[in-house]
């Protein structure tokens, strides 16, 4: 059981502090939201929907990952340096 936990805690210390490093601020979470509203409709694109949910976004940061909220909705959440913009359904 030493042996075990003698290999695994160096390997979780290290990945969570890549993890705290390569944590997506709130730039690349904006970008990626703009970028992901722009290819899905180009009527949402001449509307400047993108931009105006980017803007409106609220960045959240815990640490080894972050989020972005628009009116208590989860837009997307980012670890590890990507982003992945989450399909909002209604």
């Amino acid at each position: 059981m030493r042996k075990f936990l003698f290999r695994t805690l160096p390997v979780v210390a290290i990945l969570a502090g890549i993890a705290v490093a390569m944590n997506p601020g709130p730039e690349a979470h904006r970008e990626q939201i703009k970028a992901k509203l722009a290819e899905r409709s180009q009527f949402a694109k001449i509307l400047l929907v993108g931009p105006i949910t980017a803007f409106a976004s609220n960045y959240h940061s815990i640490g080894v990952a972050s989020y972005t909220t628009v009116q208590d909705r989860t837009v997307s959440i980012g670890a590890f340096g990507l982003v992945f913009v989450l399909d909002q359904k209604d």
